[in-house]
């Protein structure tokens, strides 16, 4: 495999965005993974693509999204960081107590899976939030998805005790995993 390089997307990227989020939900870990259907996606218009493209582009304060790029230019991974503000509801209804990161809609190519892709996604990931000065980093992630539990143990993330009921499938829970920021404890 060749190297690669993580940066974050352009606005004017919009079609490799949609085309790395469309092979990402035809994952079989796809139902575990993302709260978005494959069916969903891409019934979506070029304009829904080039508006997540243009929130989530260079220069971004509310949102980024990065990626793992080959030499050639094949994105081999990605993932998003949406800042959530302290005193607003997160998306399942839980109040934010801290002004925090979010990490959302991870996903590496199978064949890049266990090598450094992951871990530049969230080095890259990590410095832009904490640049901002969040004090915390949070993500979501299925009960029953262990090697993605196990991936994010990696990088310093430890369960919170939060766990979100998912209404789509009763019975199901995603847990809260935290890493706090340079500034100490905040869980």
């Amino acid at each position: 495999m060749s190297d690669f390089s993580v940066r974050g997307i352009q606005a004017r990227e919009w079609d490799s965005v949609k085309a790395l989020r469309l092979l990402a939900l035809q994952d079989p870990m796809a139902p575990l993974a993302f709260l978005e259907t494959y069916e969903h996606a891409v019934e979506q218009p070029d304009s829904f693509w080039q508006e997540r493209a243009s929130r989530a582009g260079e220069g971004a304060l509310a949102v980024r999204q990065f990626i793992a790029e080959t030499e050639d230019g094949v994105w081999v991974g990605t993932l998003t960081v949406l800042v959530e503000e302290a005193g607003t509801v997160d998306w399942a209804g839980y109040p934010v107590e801290h002004q925090q990161g979010h990490v959302v809609g991870v996903y590496v190519r199978p064949e890049w899976r266990g090598g450094e892709v992951i871990r530049g996604l969230f080095d890259a990931a990590l410095e832009w939030a904490w640049e901002l000065g969040l004090e915390r980093v949070r993500l979501i992630v299925h009960e029953e998805n262990l090697r993605a539990q196990g991936a994010y143990r990696k990088f310093g993330f430890v369960p919170s005790g939060v766990t979100v009921a998912l209404e789509a499938a009763p019975g199901e829970s995603e847990l809260e995993f935290v890493l706090d920021g340079p500034g100490g404890s905040h869980r």
